[in-house]
């Protein structure tokens, strides 16, 4: 059966991207969207997710961290999965989102990129393999129209690194003025922003007399609109808690 798609932020980029791809996909389709300010895109779309009258499996949600409650508390209510598509959480949204999973199955990762997550793997190998003996910066690049830095996907980079070193690495994001020499302890991360880039994210490994990058750049929008619906085909029937694409790639091995 068809998975039922309630898409939030319909009527924004990432939600056209959303609905673009379902038109032709047989595993999944579209049954309505919430957007703050509906418009005309082809199906129902609705300014909260009190009018909605049809039925659904799973909610993508690609708009913002403003109503998350009222989006989780939906979930909750209708016994949806919700795949959290959106970045720049705050420490108190987190803390929401985590208190949800005890209800809702969600699924969030900074980065539905299947290219991202490889990525985070090799960052992880490269990092148990070169030690402290090497320097870790991490560089990200976004459009002008991002309002958080550094990216959510720079810090799931950071943090994936980190766990190779029991997680005793402190972020320092940029730097500024006479800093000193850098501490062995630091991952430096950096953000910049300008222009359309869509997202590029380079991991930069310094050693003496040798520099090793690993890095990815994402050409379009279309490849998170395209894990963000392999997510909510993976999310129907499971059980409550949370989710990332390390859980969808395996059941998908």
């Amino acid at each position: 059966m068809s998975v039922r798609i309630i898409i939030c932020g319909a009527c924004g980029k990432m939600g056209g991207n959303v609905l673009s791809l379902l038109e032709n996909d047989p595993e999944a389709t579209a049954v309505c969207g919430v957007d703050l300010y509906p418009k005309e895109i082809g199906i129902p779309v609705y300014a909260s997710f009190a009018d909605i009258k049809e039925e659904a499996d799973v909610i993508i949600d690609f708009s913002s961290p403003i109503g998350l409650t009222e989006r989780l508390e939906y979930a909750k209510t209708h016994k949806l999965g919700i795949v959290l598509a959106s970045t720049g959480f705050s420490a108190e949204d987190l803390k929401t989102i985590d208190n949800y999973s005890k209800e809702v199955a969600i699924f969030k990762t900074a980065n539905l990129s299947l290219g991202v997550n490889l990525m985070q793997a090799l960052i992880k190998a490269a990092a148990e393999v070169l030690g402290d003996s090497y320097d870790v910066e991490i560089i990200e690049r976004h459009h002008n129209l991002k309002k958080d830095a550094p990216s959510g996907t720079a810090l799931m980079l950071a943090d994936t690194i980190n766990e190779a070193f029991d997680n005793q690495k402190q972020y320092v994001n940029g730097r500024d003025g006479i800093v000193g020499a850098r501490e062995k302890s630091e991952i430096g991360i950096h953000a910049v922003r300008g222009g359309t880039i869509v997202g590029e994210h380079e991991v930069m490994f310094a050693g003496e007399d040798e520099i090793i990058t690993i890095s990815h750049s994402a050409r379009s929008k279309r490849i998170f609109a395209v894990g963000a619906i392999r997510a909510a085909k993976f999310l129907p029937q499971k059980q409550a808690g949370m989710y990332e694409m390390k859980d969808l790639l395996a059941e998908e091995k």
